[in-house]
């Protein structure tokens, strides 16, 4: 516990310490996130503040190799995560300063999914049945891991909507891999999970309602990638862990976003990857809440399903289930009253 707690502290720190150099030089160079019909603010925010997430998760990190021993397998698979992470971030830095194309941005997230699962061998090689028995991926191990990783990417990336949004949820998940980790005695995953956290938290001080910097795809992008990456890493791959539910709980809150997102866009017969306001935060603020409320309220459910995933790593498989079957009825009917899967024509960008 001591190292985490340490790997958190200087990542917190050191977020705390760079994000204001970030947001001066956003502003030097440009990298402004301006207003549109479909977003919220009314002047012009810094948008890279991922470079100050990942310089503070990195910084978290080295510290952290300099007096402690990994095995050769957890070391590969560090090393893979620092590198496929400063892909997505060096992707990210351009499409916050450029805007790149949607399918741009799928491609280079995909290249950076293949280096960690085909060149550093970060994959998903089996998951659970209801019944408990193992259900081996073989051949498909390699793609339904890429598929997994920039799905999970993508989540976070789509639901940086609201100020500190993306950051709280992210950092609620995880908090919540990193105690399914400690619970399953895996400390590598609780490490890097714990300097995830306190990059998180610490660039949120700045990034709450009214925030003075947005994370930016750099931002949103990299704790996707890292969150997915990680959980493939160590809790989902453990045997008292239903396959892969715990870290689709916790980040249970952006994976349907996206979902709804998907439903909708082709049951109104409408591009993916266009964007429109009918994203579960938009739909928060329609019904009347204020931004602070919406974050808030999101938070709340975040940490609910949090709670969730905690639970199926200490019941049984019959509780297990019922407990999915108790969130997937109380997410529809949410889904239903909000009208989150109802396309809003007036709201298209």
């Amino acid at each position: 516990m001591p190292d985490n707690v340490l790997a958190f502290m200087i990542a917190l720190g050191m977020a705390l310490v760079l994000t204001p150099g970030v947001i001066a030089f956003a502003r030097r160079t440009g990298a402004l996130d301006k207003p549109d019909a479909r977003k919220v603010h009314a002047r012009p925010i810094p948008r890279i503040g991922g470079i100050g997430i990942y310089a503070a998760f990195m910084v978290s990190i080295l510290v952290q190799l300099s007096f402690i021993e990994l095995t050769p397998e957890f070391m590969m698979s560090l090393i893979g995560l620092a590198i496929g992470g400063s892909i997505i971030v060096a992707l990210g830095i351009i499409d916050d300063y450029c805007d790149l194309p949607a399918k741009i941005k799928l491609l280079g997230q995909i290249f950076a999914a293949v280096v960690l699962v085909v060149g550093f061998d970060v994959r998903i090689d089996f998951i659970t049945d209801p019944l408990g028995d193992f259900i081996y991926l073989e051949l498909f191990a390699i793609p339904a891991t890429i598929f997994w990783i920039v799905g999970l990417t993508n989540t976070v990336n789509l639901i940086d909507g609201l100020d500190g949004l993306a950051a709280g949820v992210s950092s609620i998940a995880a908090v919540t891999i990193f105690l399914v980790a400690m619970e399953e005695g895996i400390p590598f995953v609780a490490m890097v999970t714990a300097a995830l956290a306190g990059s998180a938290i610490g660039f949120l001080y700045y990034n709450f309602n009214p925030a003075r910097i947005f994370m930016g795809d750099t931002g949103s992008m990299f704790l996707g990638f890292m969150l997915a990456g990680i959980s493939v890493v160590g809790a989902v791959k453990s045997a008292a862990t239903i396959a892969l539910i715990v870290p689709i709980l916790a980040l249970g809150l952006p994976i349907l976003d996206t979902t709804f997102a998907i439903v909708r866009r082709a049951r109104n017969h409408r591009p993916i990857f266009k964007p429109d306001k009918g994203h579960l935060h938009h739909r928060l603020l329609a019904h009347g809440f204020t931004q602070k409320q919406a974050v808030l309220l999101m938070y709340v459910v975040s940490g609910l399903f949090g709670l969730c995933a905690l639970a199926l790593t200490a019941v049984s498989m019959q509780a297990a289930l019922l407990i999915i079957a108790i969130v997937a009825a109380a997410v529809f009917i949410g889904a239903r009253k909000l009208g989150i899967l109802q396309m809003d024509v007036s709201q298209q960008k």
